[in-house]
């Protein structure tokens, strides 16, 4: 069972794979990676903006603070004029913790610095990066769609080239079946004069047997009746030469009858 579960799931993964190269397209793909790479080099342009607003504002306070240390100086001098020492002391310590605090402010505001130039130079790449991608996307999407106009033209002129094969074919066809309807013809023609010439012959055929049967009986009917024979008609001599033989033979009889009668 798992060799069994393991060959389906590769047959699904492979089908799935063979649908999902089907549906994907090139260009879709292509135009899909450039607009993610212009998404991440507006985030960084973002990180950029947001870095310079923090720096601003450090930048603000450390001002703020500079004037307060200016300021708790000048306190500490005119206390110290006027005799109020430890006015002036507190004035100097309060002083000495702005500037401790103006120090960090200045420490943070060179890190953000330092943060916005690598963003910056992180911006520059990243926009010859996605403006190359972008000519390369181009360049590639032209071709695919050279290729794929190439693709159908091979296969419409692939189709038409089926398609004549097999006009040519149903051409060849229709030759052949014209031919052996012809021959048909031409044969049940044939048929039909030999069948209607064999009928004549078997009409005429019938007819002198007839007329040789008819012959025959009034021969033998003459022979009886001691009537002359008539001569067969020229024409009818070859076809009734049988009927007027034994004609013949019938009429000798009679007539030699009387002969014998005559002598004795």
């Amino acid at each position: 069972m798992p060799g069994l579960t393991g060959r389906m799931s590769t047959v699904v993964k492979a089908k799935v794979s063979k649908l999902l190269d089907k549906a994907e397209d090139p260009a879709e793909t292509l135009d899909y990676s450039y607009q993610k790479q212009v998404e991440q080099l507006q985030n960084v342009k973002k990180g950029i903006a947001d870095v310079v607003t923090a720096k601003k504002r450090l930048q603000m306070q450390e001002s703020t603070l500079q004037q307060q240390v200016v300021k708790l100086d000048t306190q500490a001098r005119q206390a110290l004029s006027g005799g109020q020492e430890d006015l002036a002391r507190t004035a100097l310590e309060r002083k000495n913790v702005v500037q401790t605090e103006l120090q960090s402010l200045d420490t943070q505001v060179h890190e953000l610095e330092e943060q916005q130039q690598k963003l910056t130079d992180s911006e520059q790449k990243l926009r010859a990066k996605i403006e190359a991608f972008r000519t390369k996307k181009e360049v590639i999407k032209a071709q695919y769609s050279a290729a794929e106009a190439q693709v159908k033209i091979s296969e419409a002129a692939t189709g038409v080239g089926e398609q004549m094969a097999d006009v040519g074919l149903a051409m060849q066809r229709a030759v052949d079946k014209t031919e052996n309807m012809k021959a048909r013809a031409d044969a049940v023609g044939e048929l039909e004069a030999a069948g209607s010439g064999e009928d004549d012959i078997d009409r005429q055929l019938k007819q002198l047997s007839s007329n040789s049967a008819v012959d025959g009986d009034l021969a033998k009917l003459k022979g009886e009746l001691g009537m002359p024979a008539q001569p067969t008609p020229a024409g009818e001599l070859g076809a009734a030469g049988a009927g007027v033989e034994g004609a013949g033979s019938t009429e000798q009889e009679p007539s030699q009858a009387p002969a014998e009668g005559g002598q004795g």
